[in-house]
């Protein structure tokens, strides 16, 4: 197997980025995805002829096992994001009720239209920006926040519609596409790790340090990505899956997962905080570096995204493109335009869909499953409320280590490739943000090449591209 991936990539160097990306996920295949999906058997009924399931060697089970797989590893945003608004003054209550919503609606449009394995729910950066960085740090109401929200989303947009951002994904170089999974699966597996409570951010040293082990959560962590290991290894339909439902059972008697007292209760009114954008405050000057970061922040995560979760769907071509990306541009777009308005900011399909495409999922059907189960939560939101964080943390550590490991595939050889792909792993690391890592990942490349002379290899379009950038890291990332 590895000499004749090394004979390919040296007899063949432009095929070779679809061939590793689509056998990177722990190389369990020695067949690549495209001849397993020429070997699946299709069957000619409607969810075949909608979704092209047998086609891309998947089968209806194995999609909505996938869609509850994604659901529950991004269940805890129903926590997060609502907490996170509320400490800018929004009501919870309303908050979660939006966050369920927008889910159910934009992962439904993104299966059913750009038929991809994608859920589409809000990011913690852009609820960060309002309910912290706007509301709680610098007084500035939560509405002014969501109309910023409102404008990027509307900026997304107009550039879906004219072909910009597609332009834009075919202009990033292969050696960045090749680490932007090793960049989200770097910013997935932190993510998992301090989920589970086995890093902390130490306040004195401002790094990461060990956390307890034996704490309650981190012990209810570490049972399920043992429950993980165990059932990937020995190839288990569903590992992800059950490993998530036995740690939350463990975590009852270890009081982690709380039973609840009613299963079942009805969504709050979305009255306090659907539609209450205060656009008169955010079409001011003082508002525009914060339209940049939404803006800069939410383009870079949602192309890094669709990018690398679909390499690991096996969906991109040789040249690391996506067929018909603009389909899940404009479906993103949307949701960050739609969602602001019912008060959720910074939509944008999910790394946690990652989750999804390691349980099987390969087409539109897996998001849209997810989406009937955060359709269903809406009635039994205690319950989903109930799984905690730490259950959901070993998918999260094991998607992040898979991811990662697409980093070998780098040109390590031509510096001029290699820096610019450490530089945006680095970068995601210490900023916390994989859309910072990728937009300074691009910045990186561009001054290198130049640098080295190689002006060349660099098109005119990634020249125009890094003027923005700078102005991104030179104002926004550099006053945080």
């Amino acid at each position: 197997m590895k000499c004749h991936m090394q004979c390919r990539m040296k007899c063949h160097p432009e095929t070779s980025y679809s061939w590793l990306m689509q056998t990177s996920s722990s190389e369990r295949n020695t067949v690549p995805p495209t001849s397993r999906a020429q070997a699946a058997p299709v069957h000619g009924g409607w969810l075949e002829r909608r979704f092209a399931i047998g086609a891309r060697g998947s089968s209806v089970r194995t999609e909505v096992l996938a869609g509850i797989t994604t659901f529950l590893a991004a269940a805890y945003l129903l926590v997060v994001i609502p907490s996170l608004l509320a400490t800018g003054g929004m009501d919870r209550g309303a908050a979660t009720t939006a966050v369920m919503l927008v889910f159910v609606l934009f992962s439904v449009l993104m299966g059913w239209y750009a038929n991809l394995p994608f859920v589409v729910g809000p990011g913690i950066g852009g609820s960060v920006i309002v309910g912290v960085t706007l509301a709680a740090t610098e007084h500035v109401a939560w509405q002014t926040g969501i109309a910023i929200a409102f404008l990027s989303g509307l900026l997304f947009l107009l550039l879906t519609l004219v072909g910009a951002r597609s332009v834009v994904a075919r202009l990033i170089p292969t050696a960045i596409k090749l680490g932007l999974g090793a960049s989200i699966g770097l910013f997935i597996a932190v993510l998992g790790v301090r989920n589970a409570g086995m890093v902390v951010a130490n306040a004195k040293t401002n790094a990461f340090a060990l956390g307890d082990f034996s704490k309650p959560g981190t012990l209810v962590a570490l049972i399920g990505l043992g429950v993980a290991v165990l059932l990937q290894g020995r190839k288990v339909p569903g590992a992800i899956l059950w490993s998530i439902l036995v740690a939350a059972i463990a975590g009852v008697p270890l009081g982690v997962t709380k039973v609840p007292e009613s299963f079942i209760s009805l969504p709050h009114s979305l009255a306090p905080v659907a539609f209450q954008l205060d656009l008169k405050s955010a079409l001011t000057i003082s508002a525009l570096p914060y339209l940049f970061a939404f803006f800069a922040a939410e383009f870079f995560s949602t192309l890094g995204t669709t990018l690398a979760v679909g390499g690991k769907a096996g969906l991109l071509d040789e040249h690391g493109n996506m067929e018909n990306i603009n389909r899940p541009f404009l479906v993103d777009s949307i949701a960050a335009t739609g969602g602001a308005l019912l008060g959720i900011p910074a939509l944008t399909a999910l790394v946690e869909s990652a989750a999804g495409v390691e349980a099987g999922g390969r087409t539109g059907l897996t998001s849209i499953a997810a989406a009937v189960m955060f359709a269903l939560v809406c009635f039994f939101v205690p319950v989903a409320l109930a799984i905690p964080k730490e259950a959901t943390a070993p998918a999260l550590i094991l998607i992040g280590l898979s991811m990662f490991s697409t980093i070998r595939h780098v040109p390590f050889d031509d510096f001029s490739d290699a820096f610019p792909v450490l530089a945006m792993v680095l970068l995601t690391l210490l900023s916390n943000s994989f859309g910072t890592g990728i937009a300074g990942g691009l910045l990186c490349y561009v001054l290198v090449k130049a640098l080295m002379g190689r002006f060349k290899e660099l098109p005119w379009g990634l020249y125009v591209l890094a003027l923005p950038l700078a102005y991104y890291f030179w104002t926004v990332v550099g006053r945080h």
